[in-house]
């Protein structure tokens, strides 16, 4: 990849990269190259945040994504006339889809 985030991830869920990528050229990107890995670095430098703190914030960063996920595989699947219904929240005025995906409206509380 020539931008400026260079990917090391595949193309898609299907797609892990790893057929076309070394895990060393993976290594060398997620070290150099990966946005979140600079900002902290950048946090780290400026005496923002240490190591430590930014470990932690990772920790529960991750125990929340495992919790949803826990959650959306134990919950029922939902019907398909739901499934586009209360996408967004807390959106007051906002231009929102609609609950077909191909229209648009105004949400209103």
């Amino acid at each position: 990849s020539s931008g400026i985030n260079a990917e090391y991830g595949g193309h898609s869920m299907s797609d892990p990269g790893t057929s076309y990528r070394t895990r060393d050229e993976v290594q060398e990107v997620r070290k150099t190259k990966d946005p979140i890995t600079m900002v902290k670095a950048m946090m780290i430098e400026a005496e923002l945040a240490t190591e430590a703190e930014l470990k932690e914030l990772d920790g529960e960063c991750r125990k929340i994504i495992d919790d949803a996920t826990k959650f959306a595989r134990e919950s029922p699947e939902l019907e398909t006339h739901e499934m586009f219904n209360t996408i967004y929240t807390d959106m007051d005025g906002s231009r929102i889809r609609g609950s077909d995906s191909m229209t648009y409206g105004i949400h209103s509380p």
